[in-house]
């Protein structure tokens, strides 16, 4: 529903801020951080306490460094696979998972998975992975993803939920994980092992020979030392072949009715827990240990049905890290494959706490384990990819992270995955300035056809002092393909004077969304002394790219202009995104910082934070906001409420992962059951389990009834197609909501998407006035629809005015720019696209409108190369629809055919794509029967 989708909780791609470098200016050795921070708070209580304090004192106290240099600055190798032709590779992907057999399909989900990365949206990477686990058939590899299905949604995090918890999905459950086969319709399916309960049953603990009844004839004595254990012979015989040549063969222990066992490894308690299984085929009544005898037993007389007992019941009872370490080794040497894969289950569903645990990564890090786990089946390129995957998020220099990279790269059998292992270890090795090793890699990935490794190269040789060379290495690499961003970004690296200038000048036009010629721009004006034109330069990302680099960048610049307040905005938002982020390039903490500039602004009261907080949020100032709510959450970290609004900021500026964490600590910090089942149930709805958000709306209701409840309720109901019927049962669910109590900011939200709800419904007279009533309450957003309800009313003019309103409250306003252009003749309308292209390129809208005019002017060849211009930096799915269908219409089906696979990678489900795939293939097999 269009109505419901104002606060853009799905908008684009996830970005990472990149790693400034580690050098800092000046002689000898390097002070600790807690010196440093001592040194700070020195001079700044100093200078407070001279009478001839003054602000050049002050500011160079809070610059201990200085401002960055164009010296220091250095973008960082993306750790990710970046195919040179995105569509091209996506394209092929989904047309071999459409023909793949079902064994294939799993790993080629996580292929896709690894291309995708490059785009950075969570949810699309959570649903190939859900797709992967959903097509794997072995135990192995349903262990491994549903424990990377558990990590990505860090629930870890979330206080009270232990590492075996089942969430209620099979895909995710640790007992599901653990059956083998497919089940190709569980994707959505509840899983039942919460309603399993363990039957007792009041059978007998058979310890000695009670039950035998059968006369002499039908039994034989195993003989252990002095003790005895009276068997049923056929019973005994059918546990293995090797067991019945032995009873009754031609063996002389056919005719023997006494046999000595003495010599073969099993004690009496273990040999009278073989006569029980072999009556009952119970584990139930034995200890662990006598367990572990029986499968080593079973192990040595080949007695499979008793192997496979003794390794499910085994597997059953390891729950925590002790038992996994302890049981891993019995497994590994009995081969007990499902005791392995419980083990694994819980050494991996404890990640990234087990990063930690040296025990548990001596296990993963050396090839001897590797090896031993190879020999059990359970080394795979899956499992070290997980592994390597958290390792590098928490410290991609770290010792752990190298060794488990090495062993992916042991692993890696196919292109794509050599590809990927090598440039990731490169990766890792150049920022440990192991750079002879890091060019080895990279040389590696290069080879197994991976373009974007030849950059890792060039700045491993840059770092040798072989300038040259890697500026002739990354200028052939333009010469040999067609260009794109990056290319010239990196040679930029190597290049100097007005050269360098227009190769960064050239990666920004071929690629808006590289930060580092943005930042390169605004230091250099740093170093002219222009400084306020070094913040309009770093304004321009930040205004569509939140990056916690680029935000320590404005703060510097702000500090060296004395603006404390601004810079203290900016590094309040910088440890929003990133809590533990160290400024200076990582010398000192962004909290000490937060400190040291409290001393030089305007302290605020509660009530002068909650002001600030609805004129910011009017204004639709969301890095104002952000920053607003970070202090009131310093001053009271466990409101809830707070923790949540500030996830809502978070997903608007299409931050998702710091959203989600965001939505975990309001989850967390809950004051009462209800209210926690409505933060639960946003966090299910961002991740894809609508039914499930849904359900803990109406039981929070039926606790207490609350404006989040409804809301959320309402919200998740609205996102599907509505019929007239349930449009009217979402309006009312927001009457509802706006009955119970709230303040101003979630109310005018309320009064925004019930306005949205009415036009969809013709309603046009009571969506006005829920608009007005949201606009009187400062909510801005309401002009956007109140614009629109004019233009219901062909009141063209009315809706152009209502927008330009938004313009001019709105400090992000590209949206405002988009939308107004819709209620303008032509050439107005392509100066609003314009400006909100050059305010936000990711937009892609604009690119789209542009494109049909040309379309509908005849230009086809201008129309395809305004979409391509955007498609090579944002492959979005709208896009290369439309490219798809330019496509079709021009003839040259074997690229419609292309765009539309592509299209269908990101959405299987698009309907418009599909109907225009099949259309578009059917044209092909008329043309080739002709």
């Amino acid at each position: 529903m269009r109505a419901l989708q104002l606060i853009e909780r799905f908008k684009g791609t996830q970005v990472h801020a990149l790693s400034p470098s580690e050098t800092i200016t000046g002689t000898g050795k390097n002070p600790t951080v807690a010196t440093r921070a001592k040194l700070i708070n020195y001079k700044v209580k100093s200078f407070s306490k001279s009478k001839a304090n003054n602000s050049v004192a002050v500011t160079e106290a809070l610059l201990p460094y200085g401002l960055p240099t164009t010296d220091l600055l250095e973008p960082s190798i993306d750790p990710h696979l970046k195919p040179l032709d995105f569509v091209a590779t996506v394209a092929d992907l989904y047309g071999r998972l459409e023909t793949c057999s079902h064994s294939d399909k799993s790993m080629l989900c996580m292929e896709q998975y690894s291309v995708l990365r490059s785009l950075g949206d969570h949810k699309l990477l959570r649903r190939c992975l859900r797709a992967a686990r959903q097509n794997a058939g072995d135990v192995h590899s349903k262990v491994v993803v549903s424990a990377w299905l558990r990590f990505q949604r860090r629930e870890d995090e979330l206080v009270g939920v232990s590492a075996m918890d089942c969430g209620g999905h099979v895909l995710e459950c640790p007992k599901a994980a653990l059956v083998s086969g497919y089940d190709l319709n569980s994707i959505h399916d509840h899983c039942q092992c919460l309603n399993d309960r363990f039957e007792v049953i009041n059978t007998p603990t058979l310890i000695g020979n009670e039950c035998l009844s059968l006369d002499v004839d039908s039994y034989v004595s195993f003989c252990i030392g002095n003790e005895e254990i009276k068997c049923v012979r056929y019973r005994i015989a059918a546990l293995s072949r090797v067991f019945n040549v032995m009873l009754f063969g031609k063996f002389l222990e056919s005719k023997m009715d006494k046999i000595d066992f003495s010599g073969n490894g099993i004690s009496v308690g273990g040999m009278r827990a073989v006569e029980v299984y072999s009556r009952t085929r119970r584990l139930d009544y034995f200890s662990a240990e006598i367990v572990l005898e029986l499968l080593s037993f079973a192990n040595r007389f080949c007695c499979e049905e008793l192997k496979s007992a003794c390794d499910a019941h085994l597997a059953s009872l390891v729950g925590n890290i002790e038992d996994a370490m302890t049981l891993i080794e019995y497994g590994l040497e009995e081969t007990a494959n499902l005791v392995v894969a419980s083990c694994l289950q819980v050494m991996l569903r404890e990640l990234p706490s087990n990063l930690y645990n040296w025990k548990v990564m001596k296990f993963f890090c050396s090839s001897q384990a590797r090896e031993r786990l190879a020999r059990a089946g359970h080394a795979s390129f899956l499992l070290y990819y997980f592994l390597s995957h958290v390792a590098m998020e928490e410290s991609m220099a770290s010792n752990t992270t190298v060794m488990l990279l090495e062993r992916l790269g042991e692993c890696a059998t196919e292109r794509w995955q050599k590809a990927l292992a090598f440039h990731q270890l490169g990766c890792a090795l150049l920022e440990r300035k192991e750079y002879k090793d890091a060019q080895r890699c990279f040389g590696v990935a290069a080879a197994a056809g991976h373009v974007y490794s030849m950059a890792g190269i060039a700045r491993a040789k840059h770092e040798q002092g072989q300038q040259y060379s890697a500026y002739k290495l990354m200028s052939s690499l333009i010469l040999e393909y067609k260009p794109v961003g990056w290319m010239y970004q990196e040679r930029s690296l190597y290049n100097i004077g007005r050269e360098k200038i227009l190769d960064l000048k050239t990666a920004t036009e071929l690629d808006p969304t590289l930060s580092f010629p943005y930042k390169y721009r605004a230091v250099a004006k740093v170093e002219e002394k222009q400084i306020r034109g070094a913040i309009l330069e770093i304004d321009k990302i930040i205004g569509f790219k939140l990056l916690p680099d680029c935000l320590e960048l404005r703060a510097w610049f702000f500090i060296a202009l004395e603006d404390y307040e601004s810079a203290l905005r900016d590094i309040r938002v910088v440890l929003t995104l990133e809590p533990n982020y160290m400024m200076f390039h990582g010398k000192v903490t962004g909290d000490y910082l937060i400190e040291l500039l409290s001393h030089r602004v305007q302290q605020l009261s509660e009530a002068d934070c909650w002001m600030q907080l609805y004129q910011r949020w009017s204004c639709i100032d969301d890095i104002g906001s952000l920053a607003i709510i970070h202090q009131m959450l310093a001053n009271d970290p466990g409101k809830s409420l707070l923790w949540f609004r500030q996830s809502l900021l978070l997903l608007r500026l299409n931050c998702q992962k710091a959203a989600m964490r965001s939505l975990r600590w309001a989850r967390n910090h809950s004051s009462s059951e209800n209210e926690r089942l409505v933060y639960e149930g946003w966090i299910l709805y961002d991740t894809g389990y609508r039914e499930e958000a849904l359900s803990r709306a109406e039981k929070s209701i039926s606790l207490q009834r609350s404006f989040e409840a409804f809301f959320l309720k309402a919200y998740t109901l609205a996102d599907t197609t509505l019929d007239p019927e349930s449009s009217s049962y979402v309006i009312q669910i927001l009457g509802e909501a706006l009955k119970c109590p709230s303040d101003g900011l979630r109310k005018g939200q309320a009064l925004n998407n019930l306005g949205s709800v009415h036009v969809d419904c013709g309603n046009l007279d009571l969506a006005a006035d829920c608009y007005m009533n949201a606009l009187e309450i400062k909510h801005a957003r309401a002009h956007q629809g109140l614009a629109r309800v004019y233009h219901q009313r062909n009141h063209r003019q009315a809706a152009y005015e209502e927008m330009t309103k938004l313009i001019e409250k709105a400090q992000n306003n590209a949206s405002a720019y988009e939308k107004r252009s819709e209620y303008c003749g032509r050439e107005m309308a392509k100066n609003d696209l314009d400006t909100a292209t050059q305010l936000d390129p990711l937009r892609t809208y604009p690119y789209r409108y542009r494109a049909a005019v040309l379309m509908d002017d005849q230009k086809e060849t201008e129309a395809v190369e305004e979409l391509s211009k955007a498609i090579a930096f944002k492959p979005d799915l709208q896009m290369l629809h439309l490219r798809a269908a330019f496509y079709e219409s021009m003839g040259n089906l074997a690229s419609a055919l292309q765009d539309c696979q592509a299209a269908l990678c990101l959405d299987p489900d698009h309907k418009e794509t599909l109907d225009l795939y099949n259309r578009a293939q059917e044209l092909a097999v008329n043309l080739q029967l002709k």
